[in-house]
């Protein structure tokens, strides 16, 4: 069994935040990965709603905020929702995989977690205007 460090990063490489998960197989797809990490934190967040979600991905009638959006209420979150968006995000390059010294470019990518435990995710902003 592997643990992975899930990472989020600016453009330059600094960390933003990161967490552990445990007790998963040591190879997986960046697919399964991508909806792991969503699934926590949506778990996470569900175990105490509040208006604030940090995570990959804008929850529906969300506003972006420094650091993860904000919500008209504290509602409970669908994972598998923000788990499709989240791959939904990924088709259109709205954030990075970076696993190891590599950029993941297809979800069906399988990674070894024994040799890269690492994963980490770059949002990307669209530029103002272009």
């Amino acid at each position: 069994m592997a643990t992975v460090t899930f990472r989020d990063e600016t453009a330059t490489g600094k960390a933003l935040a990161e967490f552990a998960l445990p007790d998963l197989p040591e190879s997986i797809s960046a697919r399964e990965l991508v909806r792991l990490r969503v699934r926590e934190e949506v778990a996470r967040h569900n175990a105490a709603p509040s208006r604030h979600f940090h995570g990959l991905v804008k929850p529906t009638e969300a506003e972006a905020e420094l650091n993860g959006y904000r919500m008209r209420t504290a509602r409970r979150l669908d994972w598998e929702r923000q788990a499709d968006a989240a791959e939904a995000a990924f088709a259109r390059n709205g954030f990075l995989l970076l696993v190891g010294d590599r950029q993941i470019e297809d979800l069906d990518t399988e990674i070894d977690l024994i040799t890269d435990p690492v994963a980490s995710f770059v949002k990307l902003v669209p530029l103002v205007g272009g």
